[in-house]
This record gives C-alpha cells, structure tokens and sequence, in this order.
C-alpha cells in the first residue's frame, strides 16, 4: 500500500511540476490561425489551460482559420486534424469513407463501456449490426410503437409529474426528468421491457442510469488526459477514477444482461418484433455481443434527445417570441383537427409542425448531443481544403464549432432563430454536412426520424400545458462534455400550469 502511494504521489508532483512549468515559464499568445504549438510538447501547453471549456477554446481556434481546419498535436505520438468545413466532413464522412473507419485509439478508449457495439466497431462487425438494425428502424410497426410509448410515457408519467409540482411548488431537474423518460422510452421500444424510471417505481433502473452517466462521462474523460497512458496506469492499479469507472460498468453490465437474460428465457414465438429480438435471432450471438448491443442503443436513445431537449427549453426560456409561436402553430393543429389541450397528436399532426421541427433544429446546430466525433485515417491523404492527414492521425468533425461559423450560417450564426429552418412557413432541411449534427455518409444516424418524433411530442405537450421557468436562464449553463453535451448540475426549473389559450 505505502509503495502504491508513493506511485501516485511521484506521478501527482510530477504532473503537477510539468503543468506549473508549461503555465508560467512558456508565453502562451494565440496565433493568427491554428493551435499554438511548442517544441516537443506541441500544443500541450493551451490545451492545459482550456481543457475544462475544451469546446469553446477550439471553435475560437477554428473560426480563426481561413480553411475552419487546424492541425493539433501533443505528446504520446498525438497527432491530428480538427476540422468545421463541410467540404472536408463530407469528404470524411462519405467520399473517402473508408479510409477514416472509428479507428483502434477510439475503440480502446471506449471498449470496457461500449464493447465492440455498433458505434464502437469497424469493418464487417459493425456492417452487420447497421444491416441487422436497419431492417427494425425501416419498419412501419417501429413508428407505431415509439408513438404508442411516447404517448404513454408522456400521459401516464411526465404530465403528471410536471402537474404536481406545478402545484407544489417544487423546483425540477428537468434534464434528469428528460433523461429518465428517454431511458423508458428505448428500453420499450428497442428491448420490449419498461424499467420504470420517471415514474419512480424502477429502482435498478436509477441505479442503472446514475451508473450509466458516470460510465460514460469518466469514459471519454480519457481522450482528455494530458498525457494518454496516464489513464491504463490508473486502471492497472484499480484506483481513482478507472476505479469508479470499473464499478459502474460492472452495475451497467448487469442490468443489460438482466434484460438479455430475461428475452432468452422467453418462448421465442412469444417474443415480440423488437430490435433486440433481431439481435438474438438464431441464437448465434453471444451473450457479451447482445450486452454491447443494449449499451449502444440505450446511449443512443438515452443520451441524445435528452441532451438537445435540455439545451431546448433552456433556450426557450430566453426567448418568449419562440415560444409564443410554437403555442400558435400549436392551436392552428389543434382547431385544424377539432382536438383539445391534453389529447397527444398524430403522427400526422407531428409531420405538420413546422415551426417546432425548426426551432429544434436550430437547438441542435447550436448544442449538438454529439459535439465532436473523431475519426482515424487509415492511409496519408489530403482534404479537400488542401490540408495534409497522415497514417494514423485523427480527423475530427466539430459540429459545435461549424454552428457557430459565419461561412455557414452567416453574420447570425450565434443567434437563436428557427426561422433560418422556414422557407413560405415549410420546415427545409439543410445539407448534412454542413449540419452533421445525426452524422452523414454510410453511418448516418438511423434513429433520426424516431428521435424527431419524441422531442416534438415532448415540447408540444409540455409548452401547451406548463410554463417552464428556468432558474438563471441568462446565464448560459455549464457545459459537461461527456459521450453527449450535458448540462453540468442539470436544468433546474419551476412549472406552471398554463392558462388555457393564454400566449405568455
């Protein structure tokens, strides 16, 4: 025990010696474009410094680059590309996709969480599992479903909890809230099995999802050590944060082979159409392959749409004349098909809402759930703004920075406005590499429409019933950039209920 602490402490002062000497004996000036690099430690310096606002620091750097590409290397062999140019995203993404598969850095970083699931495997594994998976999300039974669990999860367990604390008072997380709900939702929709998290009765399914947030947040912490080993160190000898890390993963690995378990024990004539059904066919795969499956989708039905609803309401708050035409577009729908407050809407009726498909969008060009995604490059190439990439190195998409470009999105690019989205009132989609926010290419999101469907059945129930007060909605939120963009501390807020035909 005493030798393991000497370890540390030799490994504490020794970071700690290295970063007081980076701070203050190398000047630090931002340069005209690209990352400050320095002899041997690259740009090691600078990310030291902004690593807690990583994001922002680097869409400064990139909205200072002609190309909106810079070249970014630190110690450990380091070495790679960031990029906000849509040219070079679809080039990445689509037209030279396979020299830039997920890459073997990404899948070591990610593997004790995300095994070898779908958005953690290349090649012919992860073909496969988009083949498998396709096929369910294609299906027109899919889409009845999710508006079957997005009604009842909605009527039965949000609306009510929203209601008594419009009563009482009662200050909210609305982020948990939103994340509770997601994690209902795709454990309905893709397992078949209802863990009963908003409504408070599932207990192994709060415990699974506080697991499941460490899990991921301490996760892609990895990428972020200044020094890349540093974090194999820790999980050799079993101590701080891999240490924390390997008992949530232990926790979330047991309650994916919980619902795995329990799907097998059933008569398979007896199981219903879902994804996991199709995962499980023949009973060729195994169980550790089905686990790795349950993870990817929970943290891709979970995470997701929780995130970009958070950054929504957040938004909204600041931004009355948004609301006041969504509750607009709402009633038009409403009178337009004899229905009242509190009755869900169609699928149809969800199609019709322009406004509130834009002013999600536009929530998502500017909080996307998934703000950078890195690929590796297989063979030496050049983008197509004339950048070199090596063997190797990382290229990595920054969706957050390329909401935030003027050569995109114009001299407004920093502003809150859905109506970029409306051309004559009618929602108009925009070219997915320049808004890569559900990915592009061969490995586009297929959860897209699904995902569409729940956030603006969300909002429109939630804004026609409730005014949402967001405590210090001014004050932009402190970002978590975890596997998604969370709200660090969550999203606290009070409700009222909203009187009927009132626009605040």
């Amino acid at each position: 025990m005493e030798m393991l602490l000497s370890l540390q402490s030799f490994i504490f002062i020794s970071l700690l010696s290295l970063y007081l000497y980076l701070y203050f004996f190398t000047s630090y000036k931002r340069p005209a474009v690209g990352f400050k690099h320095y002899p041997v430690v690259g740009a090691l310096p600078g990310y030291l410094r902004n690593r807690h606002r990583f994001l922002d620091w680097s869409t400064e750097i990139l909205k200072h680059c002609p190309k909106g590409t810079a070249i970014f290397y630190r110690p450990g062999k380091i070495h790679g590309v960031f990029t906000a140019n849509p040219a070079n995203v679809e080039h990445i993404l689509k037209t030279n996709f396979e020299n830039y598969p997920k890459g073997q850095r990404f899948v070591t970083l990610l593997e004790d969480f995300l095994g070898r699931g779908i958005f953690n495997s290349d090649g012919e594994l992860w073909k496969v599992q988009r083949k498998t998976a396709s096929y369910e999300f294609n299906t027109k039974s899919l889409r009845n479903f999710v508006m079957d669990s997005v009604r009842f999860e909605t009527l039965s367990r949000l609306v009510p909890i929203l209601a008594k604390a419009s009563r009482t008072g009662q200050v909210l997380d609305l982020q948990d809230i939103l994340e509770r709900y997601a994690f209902d939702n795709i454990c309905k929709v893709a397992f078949n099995f209802d863990p009963g998290c908003l409504g408070g009765d599932g207990t192994a399914g709060s415990e699974f999802m506080r697991a499941f947030e460490d899990a991921a947040t301490l996760s892609s912490g990895r990428f972020r050590y200044a020094f890349k080993h540093m974090w194999s160190v820790k999980k050799f000898f079993n101590i701080g944060s891999e240490r924390t890390l390997k008992n949530s993963i232990a926790i979330v690995h047991e309650f994916a082979n919980n619902i795995i378990r329990s799907r097998l024990e059933e008569k398979t004539e007896n199981m219903e159409d879902d994804l996991l059904s199709r995962f499980i066919g023949n009973g060729k795969n195994s169980t550790e392959f089905l686990r790795d499956i349950v993870i990817s989708f929970i943290l891709a039905g979970r995470d997701t749409t929780s995130s970009a609803l958070s950054w929504f309401f957040w938004l909204l708050a600041s931004h009355p004349k948004v609301e006041q035409n969504i509750l607009k577009e709402l009633e038009s729908i409403r009178a337009r098909n004899g229905r009242s407050i509190g009755a869900t809407y169609s699928f149809e009726e969800l199609r019709d809402m322009h406004y509130l498909h834009a002013a999600l969008s536009e929530t998502l060009r500017l909080y996307p759930p998934v703000p950078v995604d890195s690929k590796a490059c297989r063979n030496d190439d050049v983008l197509p703004d004339g950048t070199f990439v090596g063997k190797d190195w990382f290229v990595a998409y920054h969706a957050y920075a390329m909401g935030r470009m003027e050569s995109i999105w114009g001299e407004n690019c920093n502003e809150y406005l859905p109506e970029r989205w409306l051309e004559d009132g009618i929602y108009r989609p925009e070219n997915v590499f320049r808004f890569p926010v559900f990915h592009a290419g061969p490995r586009m999101c297929l959860g897209k429409d699904m995902a569409y469907i729940q956030m603006k059945s969300i909002a429109a129930s939630v804004i026609e019933r409730f005014v949402v007060d967001v405590q210090d909605k001014d004050t932009c939120p402190e970002k978590v950039l975890s596997l998604t963009l969370r709200i660090k501390d969550g999203l606290h807020v009070r409700v009222r209920e909203r009187c009927p035909g009132a626009v605040d």
